[in-house]
């Protein structure tokens, strides 16, 4: 019984060929040729397939988090963001350390670190690697604003709603992986903290930890933006 295959691709013919039910002629084509050139009609057809398919499937991961999470955290960056501007200016105005980046050498001599946020990288965006890092560097903000608690008084009412925001900011990510049962078996601590041995080493700190922190959350409204795109 004969088959007839209707042509997937169009192929420049002189002739237009009919199907028939009549067994095949030979061609002047060795027959060995005909299968191989109909595998790779079907592999061009399948893979042009799979390409679409690819194509058509949205690349963002954003439908694995709810919408009114990712909206909570915006906000929550926004008013963090808005508090270390505040601390900055106020260091600043007071007592003159306007330029973190001069700082840096003694940020590295007192231990301050930036918290990574390589896994909300739109290059390489993993959706819970991206969690696990956004709640262990807020973790460790937490310690570092805690350590910044007898800076000054001129920005000690500053400090401690920064402080209280930060909190609530990396309890959301907690809540949140939770709830997509990704939370870690043990809450991350904090690490060892800088010991500031002067007035200026902690004012200087508080520069430091602040600028970090507008960094780290610059990063994480751009990630976060994205994943709440529709």
């Amino acid at each position: 019984m004969g088959f007839c295959i209707k042509a997937l691709v169009s192929w420049p013919l002189a002739e237009p060929r009919t199907c028939s039910l009549d067994p095949p002629r030979p061609t002047a084509e060795p027959a060995a040729q005909s299968p191989m050139k109909l595998m790779a009609l079907l592999l061009l057809v399948w893979h042009s397939a799979l390409w679409t398919v690819q194509e058509a499937t949205p690349l963002g991961p954003a439908s694995s988090l709810p919408p009114s999470f990712l909206l909570q955290c915006l906000e929550q960056v926004r008013k963090i963001r808005a508090d270390g501007a505040v601390l900055q200016e106020r260091l600043c105005a007071t007592y003159k350390l306007c330029h973190p980046e001069e700082l840096v050498l003694l940020g590295h001599s007192l231990g301050i670190t930036q918290a990574p946020l390589s896994s909300c990288s739109s290059q390489a965006l993993e959706v819970v690697d991206c969690l696990h890092q956004l709640h262990s560097g807020l973790v460790l903000y937490q310690g570092l604003l805690q350590a910044l608690a007898e800076t000054s008084p001129e920005v000690a009412s500053t400090l401690d709603l920064l402080h209280l925001d930060v909190a609530d900011f990396a309890i959301n990510i907690w809540q949140q992986m939770e709830d997509m049962g990704v939370a870690p078996t043990g809450k991350p601590t904090q690490g060892p903290m800088p010991t500031f041995t002067s007035a200026f080493q902690r004012r200087a700190g508080g520069v430091l930890v602040a600028s970090n922190l507008q960094s780290f959350l610059e990063q994480a409204y751009r990630v976060l933006r994205y994943l709440a795109q529709p």
